[in-house]
């Protein structure tokens, strides 16, 4: 009599493949979702004897599904343009966590919550390496990643100025055109604003002296005797085509006035000490030449504290957020991890994954590391199934539950015509 189990473990493999097809398919525009194979393997066998030359004579039980692999090969990066946006390329998964619980994924939709922390579209926090004074260390453990418009850019004190100057070497001393001032605008250790006046007279052919001043408000008297603001007084010296010459150091050369002072500031600041960069490298940037004096350019280093306005994420995984005070700085750095063995993850919904003892632990480390892919902020990565392919295996997977279907109506017809010639 005909074996119905063998037909019916076709149907039931074959409907598997066909619902494995039928959720590829649904997940075509699934970010990060990688496409399922379906394998078959034959079940065993009963031996029914030998041939005359000792070959086994053996009789299959069906079929059964052997393994449903990830295909984890990369899919299309697509830009969108939302900073919190990332795609991985090449191997990796971010590490996320909620409720004490970390999985893992390729889906890099990510926001920003009302706390300010980094998470996916799940609420789950996106783990990595936070910067402490902008600067990341990678050998700390992992924590979520804040990174909101609550983050603060510590204010700078300046350190150094420079100004782009032509003084007239037309004007005359004495004369209406032989004083010449210029604004800077600098910066104290709590980010205090003030206004740094460089002032400059002609007192002869090719010599200038200069005064560097702020408001005299801006400092508290000392022993009781108010400050008068000038902060450096002396004397610039050109040559007779134009070229700063002086001041000079010990041996001669061309220097730049360093360690000016600014103490006893009236909102309670550090002493401010900096320097006047007279040189761009060896090339002055204060000439002489008959033109009016005029300032073309002012530079320094020192910054206002500043709010967060915006940021991006770097192929290494590092957030470099942009300031109010024009500054940026490194705000974290999201991880990634990899594994031994991809395909023993467990796919836990929500594209989602955790780790198993066929995949092995979690190895975490930098984008770019350790075999680990680099990121692309901006993006994200779509799904990898392939249509044309999933329809191909769709229409093999319908001519199999097909053929399995007749091979189970023919046994039923063979069964009912035996039962005929037991009752003719």
């Amino acid at each position: 009599m005909p074996n119905f189990s063998i037909p019916l473990s076709g149907l039931t493999a074959e409907s598997t493949a066909l619902s494995t097809i039928a959720n590829n398919l649904a997940n075509q525009s699934t970010t990060g979702y990688k496409d399922t194979s379906v394998l078959f393997s034959d079940l065993f066998y009963q031996n029914l004897g030998t041939t005359g030359s000792g070959d086994p004579v053996q009789l299959g039980a069906g079929t059964e599904i052997a393994s449903l692999p990830a295909n984890f090969t990369q899919g299309s990066v697509s830009s969108t343009g939302v900073p919190t946006d990332v795609a991985i390329q090449g191997d990796g998964f971010f590490v996320v966590q909620q409720g004490g619980v970390t999985s893992y994924t390729r889906d890099g939709t990510f926001s920003v919550d009302q706390n300010n922390f980094l998470v996916t579209s799940e609420g789950q926090d996106v783990l990595g390496y936070p910067a402490v004074n902008g600067v990341v260390n990678t050998g700390q453990a992992l924590a979520p990643l804040q990174l909101g418009a609550g983050t603060i850019s510590p204010p700078a004190s300046t350190s150094n100025v420079t100004i782009g100057t032509n003084l007239n070497a037309a004007a005359t001393v004495g004369g209406t055109d032989s004083t010449y001032s210029t604004p800077v605008t600098i910066f104290d250790s709590l980010g205090t604003s003030h206004t740094l006046t460089f002032t400059f007279t002609k007192t002869a052919a090719n010599t200038w002296s200069y005064s560097l001043s702020i408001p005299p408000a801006d400092l508290n008297p000392i022993a009781g005797v108010p400050q008068s603001g000038i902060l450096a007084t002396g004397t610039l010296t050109f040559d007779g085509s134009g070229n700063l010459i002086g001041p000079v150091d010990g041996s001669g050369n061309l220097t730049n006035i360093d360690g000016i002072k600014a103490t006893s500031l009236a909102d309670g600041a550090k002493d401010l000490t900096f320097n006047w960069d007279l040189l761009n490298g060896t090339t002055p940037v204060v000439t002489q030449v008959s033109a009016p004096s005029a300032t073309s350019s002012t530079q320094q280093d020192g910054a206002s504290s500043g709010t967060l306005t915006n940021f991006s994420i770097g192929a290494d995984g590092t957030i470099t957020g942009s300031f109010t005070n024009g500054k940026t700085a490194s705000l974290g750095q999201v991880a990634l991890a990899n594994f031994a063995n991809d395909e023993g993850l467990e796919r836990v919904g929500n594209t989602d994954y955790t780790q198993t003892l066929a995949s092995g632990q979690a190895i975490v480390g930098s984008p770019g590391t350790g075999g680990r892919g680099s990121l692309a902020g901006g993006s994200l990565e779509l799904s990898n199934v392939d249509i044309s392919t999933e329809f191909a295996n769709l229409i093999v997977a319908q001519r199999a539950f097909e053929a399995d279907a007749k091979a189970v109506t023919t046994f039923d017809q063979i069964t009912q015509d035996t039962i005929n010639l037991k009752q003719s």
